[in-house]
């Protein structure tokens, strides 16, 4: 008799148990428990603020790309290693000619699915094959606007609006768990309140949207399509006044944050988690601790070795890894705001092509944010703070400052 022949625990010899909150998982931390494959860099889109597209149809890319045998063999070694979920994302993942080959054998060797996508190359029969064997975790799909002319001024590819729309209305049709995301860009600002609208009557979405907006460079260092992204990126001060539209929501989220990630970081140069338990497959055999980090010391190579060996003695190696930039150990190191900072070794490696150089623009985000938050003054930096500890207890007292809700351009 099998758990699926009996619905009720009657037997003596038998105990249901969900198998991801059972007591014997609690002490069992596998090397490797999530992995992001990016399935290819190509994409239908060519949107204004993306940071890895390349063609749809660049031939080059698509015959570097990992095999169907070679992704498959990576998902088996990562089961094989404890993995219990992957994220499949690009690029398009939807691109590729062998994604629902790809997708089964997920399934099949029982890793949840997480999908990044467009949705412009849904199909009916993969629709189908998603409400048959569901993913498990809800898809992700990115909208650019709510209007033609507002969705492909981003995309820059005529009819992906209405491809857009198909496919989501597809996942709608079958009844596949899907939440929906926006990108806050020029051609598309004015829509989001037409957007939350629509994005509420989901019925998987449990909240407001998400957003992109302080987008991050082309960790392939190309340095034209840079420039093109910097123009579209949210100012500092507009993008905290658009995070601050729900002021006791975003209050409550950072007192809980601050109160958790706040602090200096010294000379490490990761105080994130990345390449901890976790590991990111580039669309050429590259892994790497996330996926935006490129720089060649930090890549391990799985045409030369294993997911193991990757996981268990080369990320261990970078993660070691000290900064060595003086204006990094004069600022970074000794900022209380690094939880808020989205400076990394990967946004250094995207902007400057190092590992440690600050990034400028992040670093006036996290300022700005602070002083929303009123744990910094008026040009004072968070690196010369020395009661940072009192102020971060004091947040709980605070609210943010009311200001900038007045000043809030969005409705």
């Amino acid at each position: 008799m099998t758990c699926s022949e009996k619905s009720e625990n009657t037997s003596p010899y038998l105990l249901k148990v969900n198998s991801r909150n059972a007591s014997f998982w609690k002490n069992v931390k596998p090397l490797l428990g999530h992995l992001d494959m990016e399935l290819t860099e190509r994409c239908n889109n060519n949107c204004i603020h993306c940071c890895i597209n390349l063609p749809a149809n660049d031939g080059v890319a698509k015959q570097k790309e990992l095999s169907t045998a070679a992704v498959k063999e990576i998902l088996n070694e990562a089961a094989s290693m404890g993995c219990l979920s992957v994220r499949f994302t690009g690029g398009e993942p939807l691109l590729r000619d062998d994604f629902e080959e790809l997708y089964l054998c997920a399934r099949k060797l029982g890793l949840t699915v997480l999908l990044f996508t467009n949705a412009t190359l849904m199909t009916p029969s993969l629709a189908e094959l998603l409400s048959r064997i569901p993913p498990l975790e809800k898809i992700e799909v990115t909208l650019y606007g709510m209007k033609k002319t507002s969705y492909e001024a981003v995309t820059r590819a005529p009819g992906t609006f209405e491809a857009a729309w198909r496919g989501i209305n597809l996942l709608l049709e079958k009844n596949v768990p899907f939440v929906v995301k926006g990108a806050l860009l020029p051609p598309n600002k004015e829509e989001v309140q037409a957007f939350e609208s629509w994005a509420s009557t989901i019925p998987c979405m449990e909240g407001p949207p998400s957003y992109s907006m302080f987008f991050d460079l082309r960790c392939r260092r190309d340095e034209k399509k840079n420039d093109s992204i910097r123009k579209v990126r949210t100012a500092p001060e507009e993008g905290v006044r658009f995070l601050a539209r729900r002021n006791e929501e975003r209050l409550k989220e950072m007192r809980t944050f601050c109160s958790r990630f706040m602090g200096p970081a010294g000379d490490k140069l990761f105080s994130c988690g990345a390449g901890i338990n976790a590991g990111c497959l580039d669309a050429y055999g590259g892994f790497q601790l996330c996926m935006n980090l490129r720089h060649p010391d930090t890549v391990y190579s799985l045409a030369k070795g294993s997911l193991e060996e990757a996981m268990s003695r080369f990320f261990p190696k970078v993660r070691a890894m000290k900064a060595k930039h003086p204006a990094y150990l004069a600022r970074c190191a000794r900022c209380f705001l690094k939880g808020l900072c989205e400076q990394c070794p990967a946004k250094s490696w995207a902007e400057h092509g190092t590992l440690d150089t600050p990034v400028d623009y992040y670093c006036e985000i996290a300022h700005t944010e602070a002083r929303a938050l009123r744990l910094l003054r008026k040009d004072e930096k968070a690196w010369e703070v020395k009661d940072w500890k009192e102020r971060i207890r004091n947040l709980s007292e605070q609210e943010i400052e009311t200001p900038l809700k007045r000043r809030a351009s969005w409705t």
